[in-house]
């Protein structure tokens, strides 16, 4: 019997009003374990200094930070602790791929953007 794996997106939005972001897809994801998945946000961001970060939340339970990314050309810093959380940033977009899915990855996921003077 195969599991399937259930994955949501849920948005943040941070820094001043004119910076955003948000999931690009808000439809409920579901993946087989073992699969890979692909989660992606779009942002926009009024500084030169844009940091991206994933989190995910398990009911009842605090988020847990999974990754950071520089987004910026200048600004390529990143901090990706699990081998199996890939991510890939743009000017106006960041993606959070999680390689070979378990039950354990069913959660709440959280895209963050922090803006900033450099």
């Amino acid at each position: 019997m195969e599991r399937c794996v259930l994955l949501l997106i849920l948005i943040t939005i941070s820094g001043v009003f004119a910076d955003s972001i948000e999931p690009k897809n808000k439809d409920d994801i579901i993946r087989r374990e073992g699969e890979s998945v692909t989660l992606s946000c779009t942002y926009d961001a009024s500084s030169n200094y844009a940091m991206l970060y994933w989190y995910r939340q398990y009911p009842n339970r605090e988020p847990q930070y999974l990754l950071r990314k520089g987004a910026r050309s200048w600004n390529r810093e990143e901090d990706i602790p699990d081998p199996r959380f890939q991510s890939i940033t743009s000017e106006s977009s960041t993606e959070l791929t999680i390689k070979s899915v378990t039950l354990s990855d069913s959660a709440l996921y959280y895209c963050a953007l922090r803006v900033g003077a450099q």
